[in-house]
């Protein structure tokens, strides 16, 4: 019994329309890994099969399935079975690449399929019988944390230098021990390739790796590497990563993908500027990184200026700054006092500003520049009071800001 299709009729029916007649398919890649060192079953699961991307859309159809040509020049069509959609591609050789793309041709070795993959980890079938079948001993790496390229390492680096980057991020979230010492000469004997590849590309890969589990010590081999510098753009501040990755973990967070790109590399808003065109980062992740610039809150200040500066500043900037602020402080991770400002960070409920400008027409303002001035002067007035809700209290802030 197939182990994976367990609760996954929808898979099981895909496996069913390709495996046979001729034709045969297999669960491949990220989720067989997953499921052999016991870290769960993926919601994403690839399929490999001998049948070419014509012949998979036919028996989709024929099965009552919904095939979709999501990327039929590589061999892959997408195939919806129960909501649910699956990858097949077509098994494939490599006949030419320029270290950014590949031009492949269908083939139906097995072998040379898991042959032309990254890792050994990442090269591993499971038939729909639940066999598990190893062509290139990756079965052993997996269950020893060992990240290792298939065959010679400079080979599999030039077929795509991306390769580079995904070595450290497997290595970040399987790898145990050391990186493997020919994975890693090969990938600085090849750095220079890094330039190659497109912005997008380097950035989703990054983005992946800096929060995987082993991420500050796989950074550090990075950064003693020289192969952190040319990604960036500039100098990483590793220790500050460690230190934050270390303060999430102790506050029980959710590793932050933007905000520990902002503690490795940003200082300023020059530096996120630059990182937004390095990696074409979305809008949102720029302004985000961007926001770290500035003065950041501290234990030394005060509750009452802490929430002053939560609530001008917005929950994810104050966190974000904070944070990162807590990290190169220094200070002891069960330090109290930066321990209380992330707690005031998280739970502080932000207040709504509870004046209106009704309330200003109500003592005779008019409409205009004078209205919104008074509104603003309100509104300082209100936060500087300590955010009263009381209507003694509002009707004074009022009096004040309406003269």
């Amino acid at each position: 019994m197939n182990p994976l299709l367990e609760g996954r009729p929808g898979l099981a029916r895909v496996l069913a329309a390709l495996d046979g007649a001729g034709e045969e398919a297999r669960i491949v890649g990220g989720a067989v890994r997953d499921w052999l060192i016991g870290r769960g079953l993926r919601s994403d699961i690839d399929i490999a099969t001998t049948a070419t991307p014509d012949e998979v859309t036919r028996r989709a159809h024929a099965a009552g399935l919904k095939p979709v040509p999501t990327g039929i020049e590589h061999g892959t069509v997408t195939v919806i079975a129960q909501g649910e959609p699956y990858e097949v591609t077509t098994l494939r050789e490599d006949a030419e690449t320029d270290g950014r793309r590949a031009r492949v041709v269908f083939g139906r070795s097995w072998r040379h399929d898991a042959e032309r993959r990254d890792f050994t980890m990442n090269a591993l079938y499971l038939t729909r019988e639940g066999e598990l079948v190893d062509l290139v001993g990756g079965v052993a790496d997996a269950r020893a944390g060992r990240v290792r390229f298939i065959g010679d390492p400079d080979v599999r680096i030039a077929e795509d230098y991306l390769r580079i980057l995904r070595l450290f991020r497997f290595h970040a979230a399987f790898g145990r021990g050391p990186l493997d010492e020919a994975a890693l000469a090969a990938a600085i004997r090849n750095r220079a390739g890094l330039d190659r590849l497109s912005r997008e590309r380097v950035r989703a890969e990054l983005l992946k790796l800096i929060v995987a589990p082993r991420a500050p010590e796989t950074l550090a081999t990075m950064d003693a590497a020289g192969l952190l510098a040319p990604v960036l753009g500039g100098a990483g501040d590793v220790p500050t990563f460690a230190r934050l990755a270390g303060i999430e973990a102790g506050l029980g967070m959710a590793p932050d993908p933007v905000r520990r790109l902002g503690a490795l590399a940003v200082r300023g808003e020059a530096d996120a500027l630059a990182l937004r065109e390095r990696l074409r980062l979305s809008n949102s992740e720029a302004a985000r990184l961007a926001a770290l610039a500035g003065p950041a809150p501290t234990p030394g200040m005060c509750e009452k200026g802490q929430k002053a500066f939560l609530y001008r500043m917005g929950r994810e900037t104050f966190q974000d700054r904070a944070l990162i602020a807590f990290a190169r402080s220094g200070a002891a991770l069960d330090e109290e006092g930066w321990r209380a400002l992330a707690s005031i960070a998280a739970d502080w409920p932000l207040p709504e500003f509870p004046l209106k400008a009704a309330d200003f027409l109500a003592r005779g303002l008019t409409p205009g520049p004078a209205l919104g001035a008074a509104l603003k002067r309100a509104e300082e007035a209100w936060i500087e009071a300590g955010f009263p809700m009381g209507e003694a209290a509002l009707e004074g802030i009022i009096e004040g800001a309406a003269r």
